[in-house]
């Protein structure tokens, strides 16, 4: 075989093992970029939202994460559910987790076992009937939970990791300001949807997080991870 032909079968399997270097390479990236998740796990963060339905924020609200894209969890108190029930509908429809918050909003460490039972089981019952799905997470008022309680009441209690006390009159910016300083991967954000502040605070909350990479989930996604 003359030099030159040998030189060129040379150049030919060299250009075929670059081919397949990137090839490999290309399909790594690509795999990489479809997932979104660039080499790491997805930064996720659930948004709750206690004492509602409003009848008018708890709309806005909704309103606001589905065009963001959004799930959150909603805990739920009795007799707000009462006049709302599409609202509640709604919620369940739109891929929204819903928990009870008890009926009157009552501390439930502080009164008879018996009548703290129904307070969570009356509201249960309410939102059962409209949604036709069984209430498995609890929020209770003020966090006030006991041993007792999770004997007798078969629910997950779910807490918080952060609370900007949104309840006080602060303003959105501050509300915003206090969750962006120390909210961080895997935690569940407290807030109300029964204060105009709230609403604009958690969209603006959202439009931050998600510019940083973050994806909203609902609290049983976090719980059970």
């Amino acid at each position: 075989m003359e030099q030159k032909q040998v030189w060129l079968l040379v150049l030919l399997l060299l250009n075929l093992c670059l081919a397949g270097v990137l090839s490999s390479r290309h399909m790594y990236e690509k795999a990489h970029v479809d997932t979104g998740i660039e080499g790491k796990e997805e930064k996720r963060i659930a948004l709750t939202f206690d004492d509602g339905p409003h009848p008018t924020y708890t709309k806005q609200l909704l309103d606001g994460l589905k065009e963001r894209g959004v799930k959150a969890t909603f805990f739920l108190i009795g007799t707000n559910v009462e006049g709302q029930e599409a609202l509640v509908e709604r919620m369940s429809e739109e891929g929204h987790l819903i928990g009870g918050h008890t009926y009157r909003h009552v501390e439930l460490t502080k009164i008879p076992i018996e009548v703290a039972c129904e307070e969570i089981e009356r509201t249960n019952r309410m939102i059962e009937k409209i949604i036709e799905k069984q209430v498995l997470y609890i929020r209770p008022p003020y966090g006030l939970w006991s041993k007792e309680l999770e004997t007798l009441i078969n629910q997950t209690f779910v807490l918080w990791d952060v609370d900007p006390a949104d309840w006080k009159g602060q303003s959105a910016d501050l509300i915003i300001t206090s969750v962006m300083n120390c909210v961080k991967e895997g935690d569940i954000i407290l807030l109300h949807d029964v204060y105009e502040t709230s609403i604009q605070a958690a969209l603006g909350i959202v439009d931050r997080l998600q510019e940083k990479g973050y994806t909203f989930v609902t609290v049983d996604e976090i719980l059970l991870d």
